[in-house]
Parts: structure tokens; C-alpha cells; sequence
């Protein structure tokens, strides 16, 4: 039998990191507009002052799945804690922007390390019947910091010239909760099993499952484990797993290639583009963190019922939907009143019901054991490099080419989003993930031939 409790208590632990990850994330749109000014910097600079931390993303995104593989998720997600503390504080109390940036930088390392490690071992110690729930409630940790420090940078928008200080420093809180929980809680048993350390393994499973299942469950990840020491990265690109790998790699991009960082990083300089007040400006996104939220609970309770495909379908159509009446709104000059903000929450409500939670589910699923770290290194890597793309540019966008260019691309990568998961992205719903690997890779006949 399931014991929740231990389970749940292990998972909020680990969860932290995406709160961080969202923390990390979000802090920077309250605090952009008086760096700015702080530093007297133009629009590129100002998207490098951005985007920068991605740099640290795509880095802790890469080598992250090898360190942990190496020296195990636990240690290197308390790493990510580390990392950080020495970026919220280094940020906040600097006034050379080159070291600005170079602490931006490895608060970035940790967020993209944070990003792999923490789907990877939720969904590692998982059972199989609510793996896609508790993936998911990475995501929602992932939301809750967003909406969280929507909130604390308007607390701290009135308290003087260094406020942008207090916005930074805040993350530190965190993640010294983040370092100290991580410290109760045990090793993946997958990754216990591959380093033979199968007794510390069973005890983790024992504490999840019942002895009978636990044993099944160790078999089970064994099997998936053998010839484990002949693993090489050249296998990523071979056969089989090369078409899963362009499958997980492909959705991950797309999830940032529609454009939610652009609305997160940026979300009070889209509304003062927009015309509203400053106040205004850093309200308007504390709905946005709450409309997310709300809707990754809807995606979370929807998972098992609705299937991941289907929710990422009905999503990536309402963002469309969505992101086409903001081209409108800004082609017709109807920045009056809340239009802007109201198709900006229909935008989030479907990106945070579908592929906000579930891309992280199904890319974690469908990658084998064996390789999982490494491939979900890869995928995770070039999610960061498109994330790059879009926040570097997308200061220069929106001052020189308008709202309605900026988020009409984003509207043609949605539809394409939705015609890429109709077409190629499997159902994973309800299958271990041994058994998805023994379906989609060591089988004779794959799912993925087509690709």
C-alpha cells in the first residue's frame, strides 16, 4: 500500500528547487525597471541584464544530469541551494554590473540544474498510478514562486530607491529552507540501484510501497538497469532513442518558444508599454501568478483523468486562441481598459493547464532509465537555449517592432505546438516507466518509427 505521507514530505522537499526556479525566474520583472535605470542601461543591455541568468540555465541544464547521475540528485540539488543564496545575495548588493551579471549567471546554473534534477527524482521515486500528479506539483512549486514574488516585489515597491535590493535578496530565504529540508530526505532508489546499493534502495521502497510491491518495483528497475556501466552518449543519437530524443527535446523548446518568459520576465514592462500605471504595472502580474497557479491545480487534477496529449491539445489551442486576440488588441491599438490583461491571463490559464506541468511529466517519462540524466540534460539544455532567444530579444521586439509583431510569433508557434502534438507526442498515462521504455525502445516494433 502507498504511504502517502512519507512520499508527499519527500516530494515538497524536493518540489522546493521549482520554487526557486519560478522565484529565480520572476523576481527579475519587478526588479528590471530600476536596474535599468540604476545602471543607465539601453534595451539590449537591458535583455542581457535578463537573459543572462539563462546562460547559467543552459550550463546547469547540461552538466547537471551528469553530476547527479554521478554523485546522485540529493547532493547536487543541495548545490543548486547554494548557488542560489550567492546569487540573490551577490545581486542585490553589488554596483558593478559586470558582477551583476556573473552572479545572475550562477543563480542561473542552479535554476537550470534545478529544472532537470527535480522532475527527474520526482518521478523516479513515484508510483507509476500518480508519477504525472507529482511531477506536476514541481510545476505548481514552479508557479507558487512566480506568484509569490509577483507579490513581494509590489510589498517592496515603495520602500526607496533600492527596492530592486530587497527583491533580490528576498530568494535567499528559500533556498536556505531548500538546503536544510534536503538533508532529511533519502537518495532516488533508481539511482541507489545503479550504484548497487540495493539495501538503502529497498529501504526507500519499503517506505513508499507495501514489502510485496516494493520488491516487484525493484525488479522492475534492475532489469531496466543492465548493462547500465556500458552506457555512452554517443546512444543518444542512435536508433530508437534518437526519435524519442527529438520527441521529449522538440516539446521542450516549443514550451518555451511560444512565449511564456517573454510574459513572465516582462510582464510590468508589457503593461507600462501598454499604457497602465506603474502600481498598476506590478499588480496586473500578481493576477497573472494567481491565474497560473490556479490552473496548474486544474492540470494536476485533470492528469490521470484526461491524459497528458489531451491536455497539452486543449491548452496549446487556448493559447493560441489567446495570443491572437493580443495580436489584435495591440494591431488595433485597444490598450485601453484591461483587454491587454484579460487575453495575457486566457494566454496563462491555458499554458498553466497543459504544457506548463505536463511537458515536464511526459519528457521525464518517455526518456529511459539508463540515460534518462543525460537526456534530460540534453532536452533541458536546448529548452534553455530557446528561452534565451526569446527573453534577449524580446526588449527589442516590443520597442521597435510593436506588440503585435512580438506576439504574433509567439501565436504561429502555438498552432504549430498543437499540430506537433497531435501528430508525434505519445499518451503516457498509467505506465512505469520501465514499461514505457520496454515499449517505445527495446521493442521490435516502436511507436516512433514514423518520426
Amino acid at each position: 500500500m502507498l504511504k502517502n505521507r512519507f512520499l508527499l514530505t519527500i516530494i515538497s522537499t524536493v518540489a522546493l528547487g521549482g520554487f526557486l526556479f519560478g522565484f529565480d525566474t520572476a523576481v527579475i520583472s519587478g526588479a528590471i525597471p530600476f536596474i535599468k535605470e540604476h545602471f543607465q542601461l539601453n534595451e539590449a543591455l537591458e535583455g542581457w541584464a535578463v537573459a543572462c541568468v539563462i546562460l547559467g540555465c543552459m550550463v546547469g541544464a547540461l552538466t547537471s544530469g551528469y553530476f547527479g547521475d554521478l554523485y546522485g540528485r540529493r547532493k547536487v540539488l543541495i548545490i543548486t541551494g547554494i548557488m542560489f543564496i550567492a546569487s540573490a545575495l551577490g545581486t542585490a548588493l553589488t554596483n558593478n554590473f559586470t558582477f551583476f551579471i556573473i552572479m545572475r549567471v550562477i543563480g542561473g546554473i542552479g535554476v537550470g540544474s534545478a529544472s532537470v534534477l527535480s522532475p527527474t527524482y520526482i518521478a523516479e521515486i513515484s508510483p507509476s498510478a500518480i508519477r504525472g500528479q507529482m511531477v506536476s506539483l514541481n510545476q505548481l512549486a514552479i508557479v507558487s514562486g512566480i506568484l509569490i514574488v509577483y507579490f513581494t516585489n509590489f510589498l517592496f515597491l515603495g520602500v526607496g530607491e533600492d527596492n530592486w535590493r530587497y527583491m533580490l535578496a528576498s530568494e535567499s530565504i528559500p533556498a536556505l529552507i531548500f538546503i536544510v529540508a534536503l538533508c532529511f530526505i533519502p537518495e532516488s532508489p533508481r539511482w541507489l540501484v545503479k550504484k548497487n546499493k540495493e539495501q538503502e534502495a529497498i529501504a526507500v521502497l519499503d517506505k513508499i510501497y507495501s514489502p510485496t510491491e516494493s520488491r516487484m518495483v525493484l525488479d522492475q528497475i534492475k532489469d531496466s538497469l543492465k548493462n547500465v556501466n556500458s552506457v555512452k552518449i554517443s546512444e543518444l543519437f542512435e536508433g530508437r532513442m534518437k526519435k524519442v530524443l527529438i520527441i521529449g527535446t522538440v516539446l521542450a523548446c516549443l514550451q518555451q518558444l511560444t512565449g511564456i518568459n517573454a510574459v513572465i520576465y516582462y510582464a510590468p514592462t508589457i503593461f507600462m508599454n501598454a499604457g497602465a500605471s506603474l502600481a498598476s504595472s506590478f499588480w496586473q502580474p500578481v493576477m497573472i501568478g494567481a491565474i497560473n497557479f490556479i490552473f496548474t491545480l486544474v492540470a494536476i487534477s485533470l492528469i490521470e483523468k484526461l491524459g497528458r496529449k489531451t491536455l497539452m491539445l486543449y491548452g496549446s489551442a487556448g493559447m493560441s486562441i489567446s495570443l491572437a486576440f493580443l495580436v489584435g488588441a495591440f494591431y488595433f491599438d485597444m490598450l485601453e481598459g484591461y483587454w491587454v490583461l484579460i487575453f495575457i491571463l486566457g494566454y496563462i490559464a491555458s499554458f498553466g493547464s497543459s504544457l506548463a506541468p505536463v511537458m515536464w511529466v511526459v519528457v521525464s517519462e518517455l526518456f529511459p532509465n539508463r540515460l534518462r540524466g543525460a537526456a534530460m540534460s540534453f532536452s533541458t539544455f536546448l529548452h534553455w537555449t530557446c528561452t534565451f532567444l526569446v527573453v534577449q530579444t524580446f526588449p527589442w521586439m516590443l520597442a521597435f517592432m510593436g506588440g503585435a509583431f512580438a506576439f504574433g510569433i509567439f501565436m504561429v508557434l502555438s498552432v504549430f505546438t498543437f499540430y506537433f502534438i497531435f501528430k508525434y507526442v505519445p499518451e503516457t498515462k498509467g505506465m512505469t516507466l520501465e514499461n514505457l521504455e520496454k515499449k517505445y525502445i527495446t521493442s521490435k516494433k516502436s511507436t516512433y518509427e514514423r518520426v
